[in-house]
């Protein structure tokens, strides 16, 4: 099915600069957003490098399918699982190696969420809290799970809705790109609809407009994504906008 997409980034109301970056790439069926950190300009530097990263070992793989990868493949994993792992750890190494060969760029990092969609499957690799939602019909889930301190807080303690709104370390991640050499990847295949939509988003989204209001503005500009980008990005911006606030949206079209 046709794929329709769009995407938007803005650096917020409250930060100087953007260290979210998004890259639409769709020759590869490939939609990508990253949400750097490390402050000043090491962030912005590990979300491009995160980007371009997976984006040409997409590219490569596409033209040359025994191309030789970076990194074994994982048996228990299909093809396409595999491909956005290693896509998602070469990517990792690549800011570990620019972070050690630049005093300036270390404690650089960044989150990351991919999505390619292959044939009647879709593919979401992802480290840190960057999200991806699925809207199908009304209804609005969340697909990915915040690789996060709130996150591992919930499933652990089972924390009541005030207990989670009061948490003082909501924007604590525990898995990102740069942190360590090597990185677990959260890879999951999706089976999607014609007319599903799927909504990729960094932080600066999600930690500042709930879910219900995150579905009525998509479902209220459907014949329109990048009209639903920037609503989302406005909405964000007019809760406050703490964060640099990042959309991409995709829909499965018959068209």
């Amino acid at each position: 099915m046709p794929i329709e997409f769009a995407g938007l980034t803005h650096v917020g109301m409250k930060r100087n600069h953007n260290e979210d970056c998004f890259l639409l790439v769709p020759e590869a069926n490939l939609f990508i957003v990253a949400d750097g950190m490390g402050g000043h300009s090491s962030g912005e530097i590990a979300s491009k490098i995160a980007v371009d990263e997976i984006a040409e070992f997409f590219r490569m793989t596409e033209r040359d399918e025994e191309a030789t990868w970076p990194f074994k493949m994982d048996r228990a994993r299909s093809y396409q699982e595999n491909r956005m792992s290693v896509a998602i750890r070469l990517a990792n190494a690549r800011i570990v190696e620019a972070a050690t060969a630049d005093a300036k760029l270390k404690g650089m990092g960044t989150t990351i969420v991919a999505m390619a969609f292959r044939g009647n499957s879709a593919y979401i690799g992802h480290v840190g809290d960057s999200r991806v939602y699925r809207l199908r019909g009304n209804v609005l889930e969340q697909v990915t799970e915040d690789h996060s301190l709130l996150n591992d807080y919930i499933k652990a303690k089972k924390l009541s809705a005030e207990e989670i709104e009061a948490f003082p370390h909501k924007n604590v991640i525990v898995r990102a790109l740069g942190m360590k050499d090597a990185v677990d990847v959260d890879v999951l295949k999706e089976e999607p609809r014609e007319g599903d939509i799927y909504i990729l988003c960094s932080d600066g989204l999600s930690g500042m407009v709930p879910d219900d209001q995150i579905s009525e503005i998509v479902r209220s500009s459907l014949d329109d994504l990048d009209a639903a980008a920037k609503r989302l990005i406005d909405a964000a911006n007019a809760a406050g906008g703490t964060d640099n606030v990042t959309v991409v949206i995709n829909r499965l079209s018959a068209r």
